[in-house]
């Protein structure tokens, strides 16, 4: 069992200070790696509500804001549907992973989580007039 850091960067230069997620297996898939993310961000949320959510992708029929993503009404987010959504941004080329320094492109490459794996999502940004 050990703690899988997760950190957010994006094109532009910009980098969170990370989280931690407990994970059992020393071994897992992207694909699966990519929905237990999800769904603690998703769980944090639905435990609390509070307007703003702050995850990997987007959800449905929210507005981007300075830190996250605004509902219109505060609500439950699905963590299928969002679990979903970050395989199909991730197939599109939404965000690169990368696992240490290896960029991992399939996401059923399994990755071998040693003591104090840093997994970064680098969320791609378009460029203006490009």
């Amino acid at each position: 069992m050990g703690t899988v850091m997760f950190v957010d960067e994006t094109t532009s230069g910009g980098r969170d200070t990370g989280w931690g997620l407990v994970i059992d297996e020393e071994r897992l898939t992207l694909r699966e790696l990519i929905r237990r993310r999800v769904f603690q961000e998703v769980a944090e949320y639905n435990s609390w509500t509070p307007g703003v959510f702050q995850g990997l992708v987007q959800p449905a029929d929210t507005e981007r804001v300075l830190n996250g993503y605004a509902l219109g009404t505060p609500r439950r987010i699905d963590p299928e549907a969002q679990s979903e959504a970050a395989l199909k941004a991730f197939a599109g080329n939404g965000f690169l992973v990368l696992v240490g320094e290896h960029q991992v492109t399939d996401l059923d490459e399994e990755i071998e989580l040693t003591l104090g794996t840093e997994v970064t999502f680098l969320k791609l940004v378009a460029l203006v007039g490009g």
